[in-house]
């Protein structure tokens, strides 16, 4: 039979097993004494330590508290960050629209300059008025801003700059005592007496909606060509003589039955370029 080389002798293991029941027994007394002694003072502040040093669950909990207020001081930050954010971004929209307005702003002031920088051809008595408002299912009239109270009439001629240069709009054919209502040229219900600058000859001109602009009842033997101006004839009731209306941009080609030509008419003056009009008074 074999020895252990270093035997262990009676009082090393009388040792370790006074150490080993001796160890717990004092926890225990340690305990006891802590949960009958007032929690006040030194003896809550060792309880609590001893607690969170020997009792897993408490070091747990307590961790899990650190987290959830970490997770709740991040949680307010992103939301902050967000509520920034939008701000930021409403800020942005409102700078973008106040560039917007700045940019028309700019864009009428310069075309009033111009429009005040312009003689007219004769000296007409009228008035400037703005386009408040176009109707969306009329596309070809539109509103001014002023009415009867400035003087505007029905049947008083329109016209407009454009390109530095003066062009006929429409004709009023309503009016309200702040308001007229203005009928454009190429509405299907306006026409005009207009004349040719080669020759001078005289016909009617008529609007046609989406589609060219029309000179009827110019003589088949009418020399015109692509670019001719238009203006309006003498022989108006409604505009003065003399106003640009456009230029021949298509001589329609008739058959041998046809008595008169068809001419087509770019207007001077486009629908949507209508926004400032000089209204006459003393046709």
């Amino acid at each position: 039979m074999n020895m252990p080389k270093h035997p262990i002798s009676f009082k090393t293991y009388t040792g370790h097993y006074r150490r080993r029941y001796l160890l717990p027994a004092g926890f225990l007394l340690v305990s006891f004494l802590l949960m009958i002694l007032p929690l006040q003072g030194f003896v809550a502040s060792v309880k609590a330590v001893l607690a969170y040093v020997f009792i897993p669950q408490i070091r747990l909990a307590h961790s899990t508290v650190q987290y959830a207020q970490n997770v709740s001081q991040t949680v307010q930050e992103l939301l902050l960050a967000h509520q920034e954010n939008e701000h930021l971004k409403q800020e942005i929209q409102t700078a973008q629209l106040l560039a917007a307005q700045a940019k028309d702003v700019f864009a009428e002031n310069e075309r009033i300059s111009q429009l005040l920088k312009i003689t007219p051809t004769r000296p007409w008595k009228g008035v400037w008025a703005k386009v408040a408002y176009r109707e969306p299912t009329q596309w070809n009239t539109v509103i001014l801003d002023k009415g009867t109270a400035d003087g505007v009439k029905e049947r008083s001629a329109v016209v407009t700059v454009v390109d530095g240069q003066e062009g006929l709009a429409g004709v009023v054919v309503e009016t309200t005592e702040n308001t007229a209502k203005v009928l454009l040229v190429r509405d299907e219900d306006f026409s005009a007496a207009v004349q040719l600058e080669r020759g001078g000859e005289a016909g009617l001109l008529v609007g046609d909606g989406p589609r060219p602009v029309q000179i009827k009842y110019i003589p088949l033997l009418t020399h015109v060509e692509k670019g001719d101006k238009v203006y309006t004839s003498s022989s108006s009731s409604v505009f003065p003589a003399g106003i640009l209306v456009g230029t021949v941009s298509h001589v329609r080609e008739g058959d041998s039955f046809q008595t008169a030509l068809t001419v087509e008419v770019t207007p001077q003056v486009s629908s949507p370029a209508v926004r400032e009009v000089f209204v006459i008074l003393d046709n």
